[in-house]
């Protein structure tokens, strides 16, 4: 399964994933097969681009968890787009809690891992639908890290409205006709968190989660010491959460990161990145799972038996070589040998047999899938 741009897709390329409009009804099925009418209606949608199959790649298999994920995901952001769109032109904020309410609702109680899908962006949409993103995962996180029902509910809110200065329309820019080049990004941020103050007067805390976020991520650049910080616990969460999803999220200009990639790049910079926050994500989602196929740093490919709950980096793998079992766990051993990344160019989530496992005495959780769809041609 690979990301293609818009621009790139050609007639007879199949769907790796589905694609439902603002109301959640399903437009494109998996496994769909282009053609150049389909292509243009998905151009009008103005999407980025699309998942797409490779030639002879099995349908990836998806949970129902997974389905409803992917319909949340896209009927959400439509609300999010409505009430950022309302603080930013009147100041207040109308739904910001009952958004926050329903994504707490669905995620921020769940006592498994999700396989989180990152969903299809357009130009337009992408700072909502990273913004719903984020606040899903604050949501799990705050979850795993038993944080109280108030905290939780700032957290998810802050979230939600953390990147609004980039949506921001001043008074220059309404004159000009469009943004403008001179005004920076930090400048819209600035605004935008003085906006989040006006807008939320009697949550001082949603303004201080931002706030304080946005210190803990420029610091990576500048060097500076936060340790005199008073950090909230929100604070952490949203660090990791944005990092996460803006990492791993498909992107116009480059490749986005896998989520071994990131979550490398988390533990990178524990003063940032709270250990116990990064815990709280790799307790929300799944990373290597089985059924994942990655690269070793010697190198070679292995596909992924059983995960490391105590050490998610050093999973039980199966070489591609010999078919031998490796237990990275097990550092005197493999002390040199770790994984390198998910590999792109294979289906990483494939589905396995579970019963051959347990035989074998590895412990596995067991997931229902739903079947593939029959092929259909995307019109």
């Amino acid at each position: 399964m690979r990301f293609v741009k818009s621009e790139d897709l050609k007639s007879g390329m199949r769907l790796a994933r589905p694609i439902y409009n603002k109301n959640g009804v399903l437009l494109y099925e998996r496994n769909s097969k282009l053609t150049g009418q389909g292509i243009v209606s998905i151009r009008n949608f103005g999407l980025l681009g699309i998942f797409i199959l490779e030639p002879a790649e099995p349908v990836p298999p998806m949970t129902r968890a997974d389905i409803e994920f992917e319909r949340f995901q896209t009927m959400c952001v439509f609300s999010i787009m409505e009430e950022l769109n309302t603080i930013a032109k009147t100041g207040r904020a109308q739904k910001t809690h009952l958004i926050a309410s329903d994504i707490i609702r669905n995620y921020g109680h769940l006592d498994a891992k999700i396989n989180f899908l990152q969903n299809l962006r357009s130009k337009e949409d992408y700072t909502y639908k990273h913004s719903l993103n984020v606040a899903i995962l604050c949501a799990m996180m705050t979850n795993s890290m038993n944080m109280m029902v108030e905290e939780q509910m700032d957290t998810v809110q802050a979230a939600l409205v953390h990147d609004i200065g980039k949506i921001m329309r001043f008074e220059e820019e309404i004159a000009a006709g469009g943004p403008l080049a001179d005004m920076t990004m930090d400048a819209r941020e600035v605004a935008g968190h003085a906006l989040i103050e006006s807008a939320f007067s009697s949550r001082p805390n949603i303004k201080r989660i931002c706030t304080q976020a946005k210190k803990l991520l420029i610091s990576i650049k500048t060097g500076e010491d936060i340790s005199s910080i008073r950090l909230v616990n929100g604070a952490r969460v949203l660090a990791v959460a944005e990092t996460y999803d803006r990492m791993t999220a498909m992107k116009v200009d480059e490749e986005p990161a896998s989520e071994v990639e990131a979550l490398k790049y988390l533990l990178r910079y524990p003063k940032v990145y709270h250990e116990k926050v990064v815990d709280a994500l790799i307790r929300s989602v799944n990373i290597l799972v089985p059924g994942v196929s990655v690269e070793l740093n010697t190198g070679e490919k292995a596909l992924v038996l059983a995960a490391n709950e105590k050490d998610i980096l050093r999973p039980r793998i199966l070489m591609f070589r010999d078919n031998s079992v490796v237990d990275l766990s097990d550092a005197e051993t493999f002390e040199d040998l770790e994984i390198k990344d998910i590999m792109r160019t294979l289906d990483n989530r494939h589905v396995m047999n579970m019963d051959l496992l347990k035989q074998s005495g590895i412990e596995v959780n067991e997931e229902e899938y739903v079947d593939a769809p029959i092929q259909k041609t995307a019109k």
